[in-house]
């Protein structure tokens, strides 16, 4: 059975750093575009960004760029987004899914991911 466990999360301030993790078991990630959304309290789900299996990256927001990145290692079955430069509007509950293989390109509703982790909360504050 394909799942995805997010981790890393946490409570950080304004300023911080925080490297969340999606791993994968029962199938293999290297074969899957992976993407993170996050979805704060009272609003829609959003794409953050994504990755494919051949790791070229697609931004789904203006709001993460020059802060958060996206990588893989598909030796250990896991994909990171690093975020710098946290802001409390960042404050989320971040989700990774997967879909095969490549990344759909924006304007595509996140609904149409086929697998989704479960989340972590993230929290910017002082």
């Amino acid at each position: 059975q394909l799942q995805l466990v997010e981790s890393g999360g946490g409570l950080v301030q304004p300023g911080g750093s925080l490297r969340l993790s999606c791993a994968a078991s029962g199938f293999t990630l290297d074969s899957y575009a992976i993407g993170w959304f996050r979805q704060a309290p009272g609003k829609e789900r959003e794409g953050v960004l994504c990755i494919s299996s051949s790791s070229s990256t697609t931004s789904y927001t203006d709001a993460v760029k020059g802060r958060f990145t996206i990588s893989r290692d598909n030796a250990k079955n896991t994909v990171y987004l690093q975020m710098n430069s946290l802001k409390p509007e960042d404050t989320a509950v971040y989700y990774c899914a997967a879909d095969w293989p490549s990344c759909p390109p924006m304007g595509v509703h996140w609904s149409q991911w086929p697998y989704w982790g479960q989340g972590t909360q993230v929290t910017v504050s002082s």
